[in-house]
């Protein structure tokens, strides 16, 4: 996950995974047929688009007083897009994703990157990158909205306050709920305290940034200000890999007792349940009282490689052709996978009685979705209900439609889901 999100705003540069022909092929005939039958969604994928400028880096001012830096000790940043006609006074913020580190040894090598130091963020684009894109056409609902890219470089979901010391007796930093905070205070004073609306998004770990702090993000505006909060493949699950063993559990274990993750979880939560279980999402979204869209693929690529089939729970290989591409999976496999849909599905009926919630659950082989144009709002986007994640989106929030909740069918039945989604 840290290497598709290092990348995640600078497609033209990004290296493709390597398909099977035939793979290729398929997809390559969907693209012709779909863009045959397209008619206005032709120019989403051939229109030129306005010339990308990078967006700088804005790093935090009086980072180091405030005690909220990156893993190195070095001031966080982000990115700051201005709006301009009638969203000059709308505003979305994403918190990026990147994994997280669980071990001192882990946090020191991240260091070395931007997960752990600011000293390697670079300026990025926002053009061509679905909700954060400038384009009207490709993102009709935001694309001249103030937008903020909040960089990720604490390594436990903008949640840990705590230090440590590396084996080279340095100190390791663990101020995620700090540069959060401190983030956001900066940022109402740059004018996202005079929003008329607010969209609050995170991909993959930053997805789950954004659940455990919706409510406190909701809670800075007036009650008349429209608030709400978009979580993009971050409904990660508490499910057993293929050895028996809860692989993710006991990484999230980690995290919380090394970064001391506690003051941003749940307090009903951890009246009954251990702080773990109240990390993930499935216990988080039953106290979230703010508006949510959620957005997920129910065959999650980077939780199948590293959830349900992570390397050590497959010694002899035998996984490793299914993982990468859901088309080499057997039929016993493919079952395993089903059983996974199942556990989110069920573990999202809490939502149903959610009524100002929504929901985009389908059935592709992909991981973050709303950050790139392919899959947000193209000729070959997802589609449940004969809509694009792009419209989905933007009904649920501008309240265009009551109930957006779509759950798709089980693979390989959604013919819109194919093998040039980013995965």
């Amino acid at each position: 996950m840290a290497a598709a999100t290092e990348q995640l705003l600078l497609p033209q540069e990004q290296p493709r995974r390597r398909r099977p022909v035939w793979g290729l092929a398929v997809a390559a005939l969907l693209l012709v047929l779909l863009l045959a039958a397209a008619g206005p969604l032709r120019p989403r994928l051939f229109r030129t688009p306005p010339p990308a400028e990078r967006v700088a880096l804005t790093l935090l001012s009086g980072a180091k007083e405030k005690g909220a830096v990156c893993v190195d000790g070095t001031p966080p940043g982000y990115h700051l897009q201005r709006g301009s006609g009638d969203g000059a006074d709308r505003w979305l913020v994403h918190l990026e994703g990147g994994g997280w580190c669980s071990t001192v040894k882990e946090c020191s090598d991240s260091r070395l990157s931007t997960k752990g130091s600011s000293n390697f963020m670079k300026p990025i684009r926002f053009m061509g990158n679905g909700i954060l894109g400038g384009d009207q056409l490709q993102n009709p609902d935001f694309y001249n909205w103030n937008k903020v890219y909040v960089r990720y470089c604490d390594g436990a979901s903008f949640s840990g306050d705590a230090e440590a010391q590396a084996q080279d007796g340095t100190t390791l930093y663990f101020r995620g709920l700090r540069i959060y905070e401190a983030v956001i205070d900066e940022l109402m004073e740059k004018g996202l305290a005079n929003a008329t609306q607010a969209l609050f998004t995170g991909c993959s770990a930053g997805a789950l940034s954004m659940m455990l702090h919706c409510d406190d993000f909701r809670a800075r505006f007036p009650q008349e200000v429209s608030v709400k909060c978009f979580a993009d493949a971050g409904f990660f699950l508490d499910e057993k890999d293929i050895s028996g063993k809860r692989s993710l559990w006991s990484l999230y274990d980690r995290v919380i007792h090394l970064q001391n993750v506690r003051k941003v979880l749940p307090k009903d939560c951890l009246a009954n349940k251990e702080p773990t279980e109240c990390f993930f999402p499935a216990e988080l979204i039953k106290s979230i009282r703010t508006p949510m869209f959620i957005l997920n693929p129910s065959y999650d690529s980077w939780q199948i490689r590293n959830v349900l089939v992570p390397d050590p729970s497959d010694p002899d290989k035998s996984w490793l052709s299914c993982k990468d591409d859901m088309s080499n999976c057997n039929s016993t496999q493919v079952e395993v996978f089903d059983g996974f849909m199942d556990t989110m599905v069920d573990a999202l009926k809490v939502v149903e009685d959610k009524e100002d919630w929504g929901l985009f659950i389908d059935s592709c082989f992909t991981h973050c979705q709303s950050i790139f144009g392919l899959s947000w709002n193209s000729a070959i986007s997802p589609r449940l209900g004969n809509k694009t994640i792009a419209e989905v989106v933007g009904d649920w929030y501008h309240g265009r439609s009551q109930g957006v909740k779509e759950i798709d069918c089980e693979y390989p039945c959604n013919p819109t889901c194919n093998s040039l989604l980013p995965t």
